[in-house]
């Protein structure tokens, strides 16, 4: 078997002894190459090229950024054809060694939070011929594997990222801090702007900020589980959140009920939908945009879809 390891050399919770360890490990099973990014978006073109080669497994070292880089890369690859096989039968299939500070796709596909132990469970998989195929998110050309937000969580993210920049630790203190001081500093959440639109139904008006998940979790504070849509899966199409009203009373209730441990958000100011095949937000100001915890700058309009049984993964 042909592998492509894709390494983060600034991936934070790995060093470069570990990643000697890791690749010793995964020779020991696959025929392997290493190559590792050196800017935002290389991971993309690298995955790209090795689906084009025709390697048998893409394997990644990072966080959930480095992650949604080689998905969209071999996601927008022209593998070697394989007869009549369906594209996630010509394609790599993907395994994940968690690498970053939080990991969401790697955990949601129940893969252990450590990276050592994620790796003998790969190994494992390798050795079994283990694998499922999971569906994906896109919005407008882009994939997702987990969530996307468009409003106050995509700012809260923005937030999160400048203060990295400034080298900050990303901790759940943090992420905290930063949606107390977006929310209450520099939300408008008097005036809700977005609306969404499905094919055959009525438009949902003056949304103030919108949540969609292509599984559960939607993402982790340390290691609790922060489920706005826990029935949210791979298997099925996406799950949406959205807040009519960003007032602090039914806010604050709606983010405690999806902190409990059996979430179910419900109340006047809460739309859900489940299993939805496409969707369009639109908004009369722009908002904050991400996909899979990475912010995009902001957009007036996105159209998600949900890409179901696109990739093989290893787990």
């Amino acid at each position: 078997m042909r592998a492509v390891l894709v390494v983060n050399p600034k991936a934070t919770t790995t060093s470069e002894r570990s990643r000697d360890v890791l690749v010793r490990a995964l020779r020991s099973e696959v025929d392997l190459s290493v190559r590792y990014t050196r800017r935002r978006g290389h991971a993309m073109a690298l995955a790209r090229e090795a689906a084009a080669e025709g390697v048998d497994l893409v394997v990644t070292l990072g966080g959930d950024g480095t992650v949604n880089e080689v998905v969209n890369g071999l996601m927008t690859a022209e593998p070697p054809p394989r007869g009549d096989a369906p594209m996630a039968e010509r394609l790599p299939a993907l395994a994940t060694v968690p690498g970053g500070s939080t990991n969401v796709f790697a955990r949601a596909l129940g893969l252990p939070r450590e990276w050592p132990e994620a790796t003998s469970m790969i190994l494992e998989g390798l050795r079994l011929g283990r694998s499922r195929t999971v569906g994906l998110g896109r919005a407008d050309d882009r994939y997702f594997t987990f969530c996307a937000g468009f409003g106050l969580d995509a700012a809260v993210i923005h937030r999160v990222e400048q203060a990295r920049r400034k080298g900050r630790v990303s901790t759940p203190t943090l992420y905290l801090r930063s949606i107390m001081n977006q929310y209450f500093l520099a939300s408008d959440r008097r005036h809700p702007a977005i609306t969404l639109e499905r094919p055959g139904e009525a438009a949902e008006a003056e949304l103030a900020t919108v949540i969609i998940q292509n599984t559960a979790p939607w993402t982790y504070l340390g290691d609790r589980e922060v489920n706005p849509n826990p029935a949210a899966s791979f298997d099925l199409g996406l799950d949406v959140l959205a807040l009519r009203q960003l007032r602090v009373a039914s806010t604050t209730r709606t983010v405690t009920q999806f902190l409990s441990r059996q979430p179910d958000p419900r109340g006047r100011q809460v739309l859900r939908l489940h299993d939805t095949p496409e969707f369009t937000l639109l908004s009369s100001r722009p908002q904050a945009f991400q996909l899979d915890g990475d912010y995009l700058g902001e957009r007036e309009k996105v159209r998600f879809t949900s890409v179901p049984a696109a990739l093989r993964v290893i787990c």
